[in-house]
């Protein structure tokens, strides 16, 4: 069966996860195909990649030459996935299973009447990991509302990385104004979208802590969403 489904999983140093959540899509038993971005990970994440792609004709990789961050890695694979004429749907997660695959088909059936839905930990029924402490929990919802704040956007969960895009939805973007990273560009994403008239939908998920692994969020990071979302509105006001 043509696969119309592609889930993309951005990487940078995750071997202990990658081929177990490689795995794990595959037993779904859905017409999907999975594209790896990795960063030039040190710990060899792109080489299992490209051996367990031999029996899996399925799986595809983009190696980047050095690590740039979430944003630009995303915005590489929306290109390349653009460029085929076969996919429908465009599928975003983490490749720590913070988000579940399971989950894919939830929102693939949501897409329905969406140009993006959002697994969501913040709208009805959704849950953070109990193991956040309280002041993750809070920078987390903090930045979120600050998010809604800076864009209107109405959307619980802002921040969100796991994702679920009519290809359509991408294909009205303008890849060359997407100049955020991190956390931010996932909320320049929806911005972009909403002005669009793309109807943004969410669904509640579970968001769980990574299984394996060095989590990559950082105090820089943060900061770097907080002041980043500022100058993006600021450029949109004055340089448009």
């Amino acid at each position: 069966m043509d696969s119309n489904i592609v889930v993309v999983i951005p990487t940078y140093n995750e071997k202990d996860n990658i081929v177990r959540l490689i795995e794990e899509i595959n037993l779904l038993k859905l017409p999907i195909d999975i594209l790896i971005v990795d960063d030039n990970s040190p710990d060899g994440t792109g080489d299992l990649v490209a051996s367990a792609k031999k029996t899996k004709p399925n799986l595809n990789i983009i190696h980047r030459k050095r690590k740039e961050g979430l944003g630009p890695a995303y915005i590489e694979a929306f290109r390349y996935i653009l460029n085929k004429k076969n996919y429908d749907y465009v599928v975003q997660m983490d490749a720590d299973f913070s988000h579940d695959p399971k989950d894919i088909p939830r929102l693939l059936e949501a897409i329905e009447g969406c140009g993006v839905v959002v697994g969501s930990r913040y709208t009805k029924g959704g849950k953070v990991s109990d193991t956040w402490n309280r002041l993750r929990k809070f920078i987390s919802k903090s930045g979120n509302l600050y998010a809604r704040c800076i864009t209107g956007l109405r959307v619980n969960d802002c921040t969100a990385g796991f994702k679920c895009y009519r290809k359509g939805a991408l294909e009205s973007l303008d890849l060359n104004r997407m100049f955020l990273n991190g956390y931010g560009f996932q909320v320049q994403i929806l911005y972009e979208l909403k002005k669009n008239n793309c109807t943004l939908c969410e669904i509640p998920i579970f968001f769980d802590d990574r299984r394996r692994g060095t989590s990559k969020m950082t105090f820089n990071i943060v900061l770097e969403a907080f002041f980043s979302l500022a100058l993006m509105r600021l450029k949109e006001k004055f340089f448009a």
